[in-house]
């Protein structure tokens, strides 16, 4: 099993948050990249733009933050979260 976390920030708090689950045989950027595709549709937001950054960090954390700089268009919150919180 494959979950992502997927978390809103603005003034520090959390403004939203979702879960989402893969249990395909993909490749773990596959799932990574797919789950974020989903959260962003059920949040109406664009996928943002992975910067050198958000996959270092991600790398070596599993997780990392999408700030405005990783947004085509604006977004009315500070930045968006992932979080790997389950992996086989």
């Amino acid at each position: 099993m494959f979950r992502l976390w997927i978390k809103e920030i603005k003034d520090n708090h959390q403004i939203k948050d979702i879960t989402i689950s893969d249990e395909s045989c993909d490749t773990r950027t596959h799932k990574v990249l797919k789950s974020l595709e989903n959260g962003c549709y059920q949040f109406d937001l664009s996928v943002p733009i992975w910067l050198d950054k958000n996959i270092s960090e991600f790398k070596s954390i599993s997780k990392t933050r999408f700030g405005k700089d990783s947004f085509i268009e604006s977004i009315d919150f500070d930045y968006l979260e992932i979080q790997i919180i389950e992996e086989d």
